[in-house]
């Protein structure tokens, strides 16, 4: 009777973990992603982009390693970035390596959207991932207020 007991608190305490990787946020991240973007230039003109991004999803959907590539006629970026999620809060690093930068983001997570503030000190950008099934939009907006990018927008596909 004391081992059942035992083994029914132990069980009670492992469960509650295995409710919050269910609810992860970054669970609906998870594969291999890719689709077309435009980027928006801060003299008016636009780009279109074809973007690949991967999602390795960690720790039991505590933890998110992203690479997001996107490609255009004259312009390309590389964004990557670790995060983790608790309690609702969103926090890790990113670096960009066409601008060579990187620093701290932090943000939320609500339903199928997660908000995030990318600082940096040469660029800092709020980006916004909405996933529905096997879609997804990304969408990257400049707060430098001299920055040559405005801002970017990518419609993803899961692959496979």
């Amino acid at each position: 009777l004391v081992k059942r007991s035992i083994l029914a608190f132990a069980l009670s305490l492992a469960l509650p973990v295995v409710a919050l990787a269910v609810n992860s946020p970054f669970d609906r991240l998870a594969g291999q992603w890719s689709g077309a973007g435009t980027i928006q230039m801060s003299d008016g003109n636009s780009e279109a982009l074809r973007c690949r991004a991967s999602y390795d999803v960690l720790s039991e959907g505590a933890g998110v390693q992203l690479a997001i590539r996107c490609a255009g006629q004259s312009y390309n970026f590389d964004l990557r970035s670790s995060a983790q999620y608790e309690g609702g809060k969103i926090t890790g690093i990113w670096n960009e390596s066409t601008l060579n930068t990187g620093g701290q983001l932090s943000g939320n997570a609500k339903g199928d959207s997660i908000r995030i503030m990318a600082n940096g000190q040469a660029f800092s950008a709020a980006l916004t991932l909405v996933t529905n099934g096997n879609k997804q939009s990304v969408t990257i907006k400049s707060q430098q207020p001299n920055s040559k990018v405005v801002g970017a927008t990518m419609t993803l596909s899961r692959s496979g």
